[in-house]
């Protein structure tokens, strides 16, 4: 095993409906670290350029606009495969796809109000940690 770093978003339904700290109590149950965390509202520029990614995607410009509808929390989660650990905690994309205890099934409502976004591996985790925190802010 390796310890990783992997950026974490709790997405505008979770924070709406205030579930940040039992959301955050399943990364720390399943023994990531959060290493830094900050409350933000992203301007929709700001969503367009971190999920350019997805450009070409039809779901991208619905995307852009539901994730700068909102604050969102940003943070990097650390320990263990932190990666992988933190997509299987999350689940399936579609909480009605996931399994059960994930936090998708238990906190999402719909395939893009899925309460969380995790990074996919560990090359993106790098570009999405350092589009939100700069290294003082990483902190463990």
């Amino acid at each position: 095993m390796s310890a990783q770093r992997t950026l974490s978003i709790i997405k505008p339904d979770a924070t709406a409906r205030n579930v940040t700290g039992s959301i955050n109590a399943r990364f720390e149950q399943a023994e990531l670290r959060i290493i830094a965390q900050k409350k933000i509202q992203l301007t929709k520029a700001q969503a367009e350029k971190f999920y350019e990614v997805h450009s070409d995607k039809a779901f991208y410009d619905s995307l852009c606009e539901y994730m700068s509808s909102a604050p969102v929390v940003v943070q990097v989660l650390y320990g263990d495969n932190a990666v992988a650990k933190n997509r299987e905690i999350m689940g399936a994309t579609n909480p009605a796809n996931a399994e059960i205890g994930t936090i998708r099934r238990d906190f999402g409502q719909s395939i893009e109000h899925n309460a969380v976004h995790g990074s996919d591996c560990v090359e993106n985790a790098e570009i999405e940690i350092a589009f939100f925190f700069s290294g003082l802010e990483l902190v463990g």
